[in-house]
């Protein structure tokens, strides 16, 4: 059987026998621009880490005078952020001759500790990657008052650098590592003297990978949100470093800047932050406004993502986000979430039902616990998730936590009429194992007062099970800003917001029950909340018929 070709034997980069790999970048004369970091800074982090003090990943580990190259990282995700020196960006924020000696001495550890190496999560694709566009974009920092060692030093890094990224591009996963590497490569050539040969390849790389990697709506194939913040942080830096050289940036760059910006308005909520599926967690609301102020047409928000998989409703000052794509790719997976057909709801700056959201990288068990269906606000059969991942641990470790099976076969139709707005869609993540589909139908009223929602479970054409009862629950996860109140029968609830704003929550004839969960989308950590649980059978009356309703606004007047 023939080798499947990876990303740059695919656009005819290489070959199979003389790969791009093997040759090393120079080392540039010297750098020519330094592209800005559009990231936000805080001054009082540069100060902790002056201090000693290194933050990332949930840990906070104190070095007492030592480098923190030098010692044992708590974590591996710890060790990565500490890598990357994305950090650098607050001591730039500090603006002192303080905080740049310490910067570059931070640097020059690196360089001797780590520098050649060449192994460990220091040299990691997405690492490398992450770490040359931070010493770029803080050049500045780094080489005012330096001395010519510390540049020539530095310039020899960032080539010997660039080599590794280039061979760890070709034996990694061809997942988006080979996007933010390709970003890297072509910033370093555009931004050194003499290496105009990395940024053709880089800029070829590129265009090659945002074809492969962004769909036509702009979302990007692994349907993770996160991913589409991340990489406008580094695309539009780039976009000015072909300006600021004279160059045409390609046109797939150019493309998926536009085709970006308004996916990322879809997945916004009243509040500004991003709804919380496939890996999207915290939502820190001064990036998301950076990037869009970079969207001189101010767009609108897509409604109908259908190529990336999610709608949106909004009317009346109320919106309607829900998941509505199939599984993503497996090595675009491991982020995924089994949250077919969950939905998020939002009155104006305030969220009502929520999924549960996405944890740092370090929390492992809390994140394969967010990533099963039942923590998200949509329909769970048998207490069983919608798809099936690998674990990230034991015999499958290799996998990483992939998806290896979900849905694949996901219709939805859309009807978008002056009285409402209604989407209707269905999933076969159930088929295979109990021979059933998930329907989903969401109407939004025209002014935004009148949520209805209707689930069944039918039996699969020419499938067994489908006939067997089987126990599902609907599960509507609550902000946790909403207060819950009984109303007067079993079957209907209060759902106060902060100011007074109340919705009443009720079913056709099915008792609701309260449990507990969890948030992991606020900015001061998780947070203890409630969901609402309706509990059937699938058969015979596999129906459930829900409404969210306005009863009274903010000011307590009936709406």
């Amino acid at each position: 059987m023939r080798e499947p070709m990876n990303a740059l034997q695919r656009i005819g980069l290489v070959s199979p026998w003389r790969t791009f790999g093997r040759f090393s970048t120079a080392v540039p004369s010297r750098l020519i621009i330094a592209p800005p970091d559009i990231r936000t800074s805080d001054p009082t982090i540069a100060s902790d880490i002056y201090a000693g003090y290194f933050s990332f990943e949930g840990r906070v580990v104190n070095t007492h005078g030592q480098s923190p190259f030098a010692i044992e990282p708590p974590s591996a995700d710890w060790a990565r952020r500490l890598n990357e020196f994305g950090w650098l960006r607050h001591q730039r924020g500090a603006g002192s001759a303080l905080s740049r000696e310490n910067a570059r001495a931070l640097v020059t550890d690196w360089i001797a500790i780590c520098g050649k190496a060449r192994r460990g999560h220091a040299w990691e694709a997405r690492v490398i990657a992450r770490r040359i566009l931070s010493w770029l974009s803080q050049s500045p920092l780094l080489l005012e008052g330096a001395d010519r060692s510390f540049y020539q030093q530095f310039l020899k890094s960032l080539a010997r650098q660039a080599t590794v990224l280039r061979r760890r591009m070709q034996s990694e996963a061809q997942d988006e590592r080979v996007l933010f590497g390709a970003i890297a490569l072509a910033e370093l050539g555009l931004c050194a003297e003499g290496l105009a040969s990395l940024a053709r390849l880089g800029t070829q790389l590129l265009a090659q990978e945002l074809q492969r990697q962004i769909l036509p709506d702009g979302g990007h194939i692994s349907r993770n949100p996160r991913i589409l913040i991340d990489l406008m942080l580094d695309l539009l830096p780039l976009r000015q470093a072909y300006g600021a050289r004279g160059q045409q940036a390609p046109v797939e760059l150019l493309n998926t800047i536009d085709r970006i910006i308004p996916m990322l308005r879809m997945f916004r909520h009243g509040d500004g932050s991003l709804a919380l599926f496939n890996g999207m967690g915290v939502t820190a609301p001064d990036i998301l406004a950076t990037i869009l102020a970079y969207d001189d047409a101010q767009g609108v928000a897509i409604t109908n993502a259908r190529y990336s998989g999610y709608q949106r409703i909004e009317s009346g000052g109320s919106i309607v986000i829900m998941d509505t794509g199939r599984a993503p790719p497996p090595v675009f997976s491991l982020d995924a979430h089994a949250g077919a057909l969950s939905f998020e709801f939002s009155s104006r700056q305030r969220q009502i039902i929520v999924n549960c959201g996405a944890p740092e990288k370090g929390r492992q068990a809390l994140r394969e616990l967010t990533r099963a269906t039942a923590a998200h606000s949509t329909l769970v059969v048998n207490d069983t998730s919608s798809c099936r991942i690998a674990p990230a641990a034991g015999q499958a470790e290799w996998l990483g936590g992939q998806i290896l099976a979900g849905p694949r076969h996901v219709p939805v139709a859309r009807q978008d009429a002056l009285q409402a707005t209604e989407v209707t869609a269905a999933h076969d993540g159930y088929t295979r194992p109990m021979g059933l589909i998930h329907q989903r139908k969401v109407k939004l009223s025209a002014d935004g007062k009148t949520l209805t929602g209707e689930d069944k479970l039918l039996p699969a054409p020419r499938r067994r099970g489908g006939k067997v009862d089987r126990p599902y629950a609907v599960r509507f996860h609550l902000h946790p800003s909403v207060q819950v109140r009984r109303a007067a029968s079993e079957d209907q609830v209060l759902l106060v917001l902060p100011g007074g704003e109340t919705w009443r929550f009720m079913t056709m004839d099915a008792p609701i029950t309260f449990e507990e969960s969890i948030y992991v989308g606020a900015a001061d950590g998780l947070k203890r909340t409630h969901q609402l649980v309706v509990q059937g059978q699938s058969g015979p009356r596999p129906v459930l018929k829900w409404m969210l309703h306005l009863v009274a606004d903010a000011k307590g007047q009936g709406a």
